[in-house]
């Protein structure tokens, strides 16, 4: 069976725009750094969690797209949802074996002390990096043109370590963890990513006027890291003044380290500007989010029709 090219997946999930389109210069620039392919065609294995709510329907998706490509990958699935006291010990060490896991979105419940899975996983496998690229689609109107920004967040430690407790009935004190380790090892990250990926400005999104020692920790450790990468320019924002000029100028941003609150809150808005976060690529059909009719199943028959 003749295997489909990643390089043509990519042109039909990324159309490009025309010379004169204003979209143009900024898609062109766009450049991705892919793991090496092993090279020997044997099947891999990966580990496939479905999740919650709308988890399964979207892994579906992606299994149905792999099979029609005729990917070398095989999946190991697991019934993993986010009420259980913890994941289960097969499916870390399944994912330790595989190295790759497609991972459906776990429910957390709201309050109640209970722990959530997602946090659990980041923490047990060490997934210390969360990356978000959100940018302008071709054939997706927006606010704004020109928007190409990666927001790299620390997920280890910050607001969610999870250290809360009942000092007396009604006063509650949680711990926000930040160490010059976590801090320094995100910042590498995100300077090595722009590095690789041809990218110009790396912005350390903070709170140090405020919280002077914790988030002072984050800013030192990434100044010192920018020392060794003077070919990147690099600034610092303010969380809350970070926000407002997402909003109003978010062609100024291109790639953001930020500890891991703060990451999550950057990178939902980021999304919301390109388009919200469940934008895919297409043209002849459009979901709900985006304003038409079809139905995820409609998107997955279209991408695998344009594989034939």
């Amino acid at each position: 069976m003749a295997r489909r090219s990643t390089s043509l997946l990519r042109r039909l999930l990324s159309p490009s725009p025309s010379p004169s389109s204003p979209l143009a210069g900024a898609v062109s620039r766009r450049t991705v750094t892919y793991m090496p392919r092993p090279g020997d065609g044997a099947p891999r294995g990966v580990t496939l969690i479905p999740g919650d709510g709308i988890g399964p329907l979207v892994t579906g998706a992606v299994r149905q797209v792999m099979e029609a490509m005729h990917a070398p990958v095989y999946f190991e699935a697991y019934e993993v949802h986010g009420d259980m006291p913890t994941v289960p010990t097969e499916v870390i060490e399944s994912i330790r074996r595989n190295k790759v896991c497609l991972k459906g979105g776990l429910a957390t419940p709201v309050g109640g002390g209970v722990s959530s899975l997602n946090v659990q996983l980041r923490k047990e496998l060490d997934l210390y990096a969360a990356l978000v690229n959100c940018f302008n689609l071709p054939g997706l109107p927006t606010r704004h043109d020109n928007v190409d920004i990666v927001v790299i967040r620390e997920n280890t430690e910050g607001e969610y370590s999870g250290l809360e407790h009942e000092v007396v009935p009604g006063v509650v004190e949680s711990l926000k963890v930040i160490t010059k380790f976590c801090s320094e090892r995100i910042a590498k990250y995100a300077f090595e990513y722009a590095y690789l990926n041809n990218r110009k400005k790396v912005t350390a999104v903070h709170k140090a006027n405020i919280m002077k020692l914790a988030d002072g920790l984050f800013l030192e450790s990434c100044r010192e890291v920018a020392k060794k990468y003077p070919g990147i320019q690099y600034n610092e924002i303010i969380v809350d003044n970070c926000c407002m000029q997402l909003v109003a100028k978010p062609e100024q941003f291109d790639v953001m380290v930020t500890p891991n609150l703060y990451g999550n809150l950057v990178a939902n808005v980021a999304a919301g500007i390109a388009g919200g976060t469940g934008v895919m690529p297409g043209g002849k059909y459009r979901t709900k989010d985006l304003g038409g009719t079809s139905t995820t199943q409609e998107v997955t028959d279209a991408v695998i029709a344009k594989l034939d």
